[in-house]
């Protein structure tokens, strides 16, 4: 949207008051909200002093309003600046608004443009003789009737190049013209003779409660539009016509056995004997290291899972069995220098003489 301003000064009036009418007008407007709300009455209040002030707002007539409301100007000012239905500069005595979107747009709305520019002129022109002056908007919501104008506070729709000449000339002239559809049809009703909804039995009452009847021919068996006629033709297959992608029906659906013994002795493997299984349960053997080479010599340690717990230097003094690793549960620390996984490195802690990370005095 383009940036709105208020018209130059020179074309400014010097001041603006509301009638004594509308003053009245206005009263009604206010006395609608709650005290100390007054100010929701401002769209009100600037579209009466539009229509008072020839069609359009001077800045003296927003600064009235303001005052009127007991609102900053500029409040006033952002309102009458952001709503496109405020004219900021004079316009004609006969405001042409021209609908430029997409429907209004491929019906011909470019040809009565052309016509508007021969015509007034540019945008935002007053004719010299103060009649016209126009403007392109965006849709006005009359689609079902484009191309379509609107002039001051109604519509004329259905137009055609020749038919917004002769509605110019007529608002000149002081010629009654009529609003709406301007090519004979009323208001979006069809154009030409009524094509849709055109048999009588939609209207006689023939078809109330027909349904059952045809209902009743279905459980009989009897002869119906759905088994006969074109319906048959145009669902008929011929021999040659794939079948649908749905499996036969009563097919078995292939499923993998389970893995069970009965499965693996009827494929003939080995039972697995009861002394084998009874060696596999067992947990006193799982993960035993037995001797060797390189452990016979080696001392047994614990299997115990240790958790350090760091001392507490804000009591002022270190735990006195925070050496090394503290258990919380479980066997002794093994005394053997060696780690379980066989590397030769002393854990750290592990002696008095060596401190947290640092390392060993050889």
């Amino acid at each position: 949207m383009a940036v709105r301003r208020l018209a130059p000064v020179e074309v400014q009036p010097a001041s603006f008051a509301f009638t004594e009418e509308n003053e009245r007008w206005l009263d009604q407007q206010i006395a609608k909200y709650p005290d100390g709300r007054q100010a929701s009455a401002v769209i009100p209040a600037l579209w009466q002093a539009q229509k008072q002030h020839d069609g359009w707002l001077p800045q003296k007539a927003i600064e009235a309003v303001a005052a009127r409301l007991g609102m900053p100007l500029i409040r006033v000012m952002e309102v009458a600046t952001f709503y496109t239905m405020f004219n900021l500069e004079p316009v004609g005595r006969y405001f042409i608004q021209l609908c430029g979107t997409v429907p209004c747009h491929v019906k011909g709305a470019l040809d009565l443009k052309q016509v508007l520019l021969d015509r007034v002129g540019d945008q935002h022109h007053v004719t010299e003789d103060g009649y016209f002056s126009w403007l392109e908007v965006e849709c006005l919501g009359a689609c079902c009737n484009a191309p379509m104008v609107q002039i001051n506070d109604d519509y004329y729709e259905d137009l055609t190049p020749d038919l917004l000449i002769k509605l110019l000339d007529d608002l000149k002239a002081g010629r009654e013209v009529k609003p709406g559809p301007q090519n004979g049809r009323r208001a979006s009703e069809p154009q030409d003779d009524v094509k849709t909804l055109t048999d009588p039995s939609l209207y006689d009452g023939s078809l109330v409660g027909s349904w059952r009847e045809r209902f009743k021919d279905e459980l009989s068996g009897a002869p119906t539009v759905a088994t006969t006629g074109e319906h048959q033709a145009a669902t008929a297959t011929g021999p040659g016509d794939p079948k649908a992608a749905k499996p036969d029906a009563g097919r078995p659906i292939e499923r993998p056995v389970a893995d069970t013994p009965a499965t693996r002795a009827a494929a003939g493997e080995a039972p697995v004997k009861q002394a084998d299984q009874a060696a596999a349960g067992r947990t006193d053997t799982t993960g035993a290291v037995h001797p060797g080479p390189e452990t016979s010599t080696r001392p047994q340690q614990s299997d115990k899972s240790y958790t350090a717990v760091p001392s507490k230097p804000g009591e002022g003094k270190v735990a006195a069995d925070a050496e090394g690793t503290t258990p919380f549960a479980g066997t002794p620390q093994s005394e053997t220098a060696d780690r379980r996984d066989g590397s030769e490195t002393k854990p750290v802690g592990a002696s008095p003489d060596v401190s947290p990370g640092v390392a060993p005095k050889e």
